[in-house]
């Protein structure tokens, strides 16, 4: 059956990835694949960026992990949900860092045997998983006085940093820095320390410390409209869907549910076997189009959960002919950053709401 499909272009992803590096100035990057990579297939993006070097990824399921050990990555990996007792020894045998994140689960680190790896989330200000601020330095102390844990990293999560007001997110980074004072003060060894984004890579880039975690700004998009868009990134995914049927209708013709849509004229509509169950957002049917041939032709109709309507006008694309939803080809350009403005949905969630049951996803690297 033929479906929608997701060609990740690995040259750019590859550009992408050097265009950060040499921002931060070489820093070691913690490539962000959880979520399948954002949408773009976690096993192969992971692939790609160790043969460049990449030794660090970051997940936020243990089963996401063990996925990535399967097909033979062996670089680091962390962990970024609540660790439950089940997977401490597992994680220890497969060399995967787990997340202390809650003072509750502290005891599960000091009784496991063997103790896996794990990096210390502080809460400076996100208010989601992180231990306290106020009760990081009694942790650390706690850490400190159990020698055989392993506390391999610390780091935090900005809230703002990808807004155009930094205020708060140099307050989180002062709160962080009292934290990695109090770690020093204690002589703990810590190999890792990190709280940059993809926000901050743009926006803070001084604020790096040695581990940099990057996850959508490596996929050819940006965070949000409040950064500074001046780096030439690329979008690694081109998603496009198949036309499987045209049909000749006349002006004042309904077209999908609710007969919001009329045809304005005498026209050929094209069905797009691609629908929201893919991924494609179903608020985009408004003012949303598709590209074809260097032309854009507008979304007619709500899109159905397993396919949507294209107005072409008087052109007959054959069945099989695929129409570009977003990214680039070599005849449009549909950046998911104009998505993103169109219907108030962020990147991230265009993203990696692309799933569904058909997506093929097809590596080109030109």
């Amino acid at each position: 059956m033929i479906g929608p499909k997701a060609f990740n272009h690995l040259e750019n992803l590859f550009h992408n990835y050097n265009l950060i590096k040499q921002q931060l100035n070489g820093t070691p990057i913690m490539a962000v694949v959880k979520a399948n990579a954002y949408g773009h297939g976690a096993v192969n993006v992971a692939k790609a960026l160790r043969s460049k070097g990449v030794n660090h990824f970051a997940v936020f399921t243990f089963e996401e992990a063990l996925d990535l050990k399967a097909a033979g990555i062996e670089e680091d990996i962390l962990v970024f949900c609540r660790p439950t007792k089940d997977m401490l020894s597992e994680a220890a045998k497969r060399n995967i860092a787990l997340n202390l994140s809650a003072i509750e689960d502290l005891p599960l680190f000091i009784e496991a045997e063997p103790s896996p790896k794990f990096h210390l989330k502080v809460d400076t200000g996100m208010s989601r998983l992180g231990i306290p601020f106020n009760s990081a330095a009694d942790t650390l102390q706690q850490i400190k006085r159990n020698g055989h844990l392993k506390c391999e990293g610390i780091y935090s999560h900005y809230a703002t940093a990808d807004e155009g007001e930094l205020s708060y997110a140099e307050h989180q980074l002062e709160q962080f820095n009292q934290v990695l004072l109090a770690a020093k003060e204690l002589d703990l060894n810590i190999k890792y320390i990190h709280f940059s984004n993809s926000g901050t890579v743009l926006n803070m880039p001084q604020t790096c410390f040695n581990l940099v975690r990057v996850g959508i700004l490596l996929y050819g998009a940006f965070p949000s409209d409040e950064v500074p868009m001046d780096m030439p990134i690329k979008p690694v995914m081109e998603f496009k869907g198949p036309v499987v049927a045209l049909r000749e209708i006349s002006a004042g013709t309904k077209v999908s549910y609710g007969g919001v849509w009329e045809a304005p004229q005498d026209t050929i509509i094209g069905v797009i076997q691609t629908g929201f169950a893919d991924g494609f957002p179903r608020s985009w049917y408004m003012d949303g189009y598709v590209g074809l041939r260097g032309k854009y032709y507008p979304i007619a109709g709500r899109v159905c959960m397993d396919q949507f309507m294209v107005d072409f006008g008087e052109l007959k694309p054959p069945e099989g002919e695929q129409v570009l939803i977003w990214g680039k080809d070599g005849n449009n350009s549909l950046p998911v950053e104009q998505i993103s403005r169109d219907i108030g949905l962020s990147p991230y969630a265009i993203f990696t709401g692309l799933g569904g049951r058909r997506i093929k996803r097809e590596l080109l690297n030109e």
